[in-house]
């Protein structure tokens, strides 16, 4: 199988493509910063370095939030044509503080108390009703970068001062005392592969490695295992890192990362990590070309023993996917029964098997009435 790794050519990167190596037949490193994404056209066209991009089994695509706009573009694009470990949508979702904050509320993720305003000037208002000390954000930043601490209405109303001429969303956080240490798990797929306490360095509130923090391997109870996969199947990413810190409730997620760097958190457990990436792209990518509708559809249809346009009834043995322990059917299934969303089913279901059918219309009340 053929897959490229598209990004900023980090370190992390570097090392991510390597293990690949180990596993696809084909592995391309490509500059994110090389790509555009052409629209107006029939099709939506990608093109490296002024050429037409070529099809792969497998992309992962990494990038910062300075480059959100491009790579979800490119994401979209190639939706359904290849295995992506990350949705589309999650580069808008896991770039912006905001929007995670928000989805995370949305699915019931623990978090510190948190306050949203439109812009500095709003943010006073917000001030007045919080105990301190507190954390400020902008939406936008990564390795802790955009991330302020206040311990008093006076210094947290200085700084908005400041910031008054960005005029951009703020958010607010109660502060978590945890003596400047924080958790890191890498999530890949359904599981914690990797997970470090990183300490900050004397005067410093971030744990960042970047920030001067320093990791070392810890061991995460199940609980807290459980809500860094749900915190990374809710912004729609298989794959990135998740900041918990452990306060007096429990654990609370403070951030996801989609594109984390590696060289920390491989020191500090001797796990490597990009070994259980690579292995697991390459899982996932032989269930995709053998299970769905891929970049190969005439070969799998074939497969499968269906004509291009003989959708009848067939038993096909695949593996299941679950976002937030909910079952998702192959793109193949969807074209068979030609189920849609308007649609009533009745469900049966037991411990072995599942059956979906289309729901039998009840008899109007016109249909039974008898003439007088």
């Amino acid at each position: 199988m053929k897959a490229a790794l598209i990004s900023l050519g980090s370190k992390s990167s570097q090392w991510t493509a390597e293990a690949m190596r180990k596993y696809f037949s084909d592995v391309d490193e490509i500059d994110l910063r090389e790509l555009e994404v052409n629209l107006g056209g029939k099709h939506a066209e990608i093109l490296c370095a002024g050429k037409p991009f070529d099809l792969y089994d497998c992309i992962y695509l990494k990038g910062s939030f300075k480059y959100v706009q491009i790579i979800s573009s490119i994401a979209s694009v190639l939706k359904g044509k290849c295995y992506m470990p990350i949705d589309a949508s999650a580069f808008t979702v896991g770039h912006d503080k905001l929007a995670t904050h928000l989805i995370m509320q949305e699915h019931k993720i623990p978090m510190p108390p948190t306050y949203i305003s439109s812009n500095p000037a709003a943010a006073k208002n917000i001030l007045e009703k919080i105990n301190y000390p507190i954390v400020m954000k902008f939406p936008q930043g990564t390795q802790g970068k955009g991330v302020m601490f206040a311990d008093s209405f006076s210094s947290a109303s200085s700084m908005l001062d400041a910031l008054s001429a960005l005029n951009q969303p703020v958010i607010i956080q109660q502060f978590v005392d945890t003596s400047g240490e924080d958790i890191r798990a890498i999530v890949v797929g359904n599981k914690v592969v990797a997970s470090m306490m990183r300490k900050a360095i004397e005067g410093e509130k971030r744990a960042n490695i970047h920030a001067g923090g320093i990791g070392c391997a810890c061991t995460i109870d199940a609980h807290t295992k459980k809500i860094a996969i749900q915190t990374a199947e809710a912004i729609g990413a298989e794959i990135c890192a998740v900041d918990i810190l452990e306060s007096v409730k429990g654990p609370v997620v403070i951030e996801a990362n989609l594109s984390p760097g590696l060289q920390g958190i491989t020191e500090a457990t001797k796990v490597n990590v990009a070994d259980k990436i690579a292995k697991y792209l390459y899982d996932q990518s032989k269930k995709f070309r053998d299970g769905t509708i891929s970049v190969e559809t005439n070969k799998i249809m074939d497969d499968l023993g269906l004509e291009k346009n003989d959708l009848s009834t067939k038993k096909i043995i695949t593996n299941l996917n679950f976002k937030l322990n909910r079952i998702i059917l192959p793109e193949l299934i969807t074209k068979i029964t030609k189920f849609d969303d308007r649609m009533d089913v009745e469900i049966s279901a037991d411990k072995h098997s599942l059956i979906i059918t289309k729901a039998q219309s009840l008899p109007s009340e016109k249909g039974n009435s008898k003439k007088k």
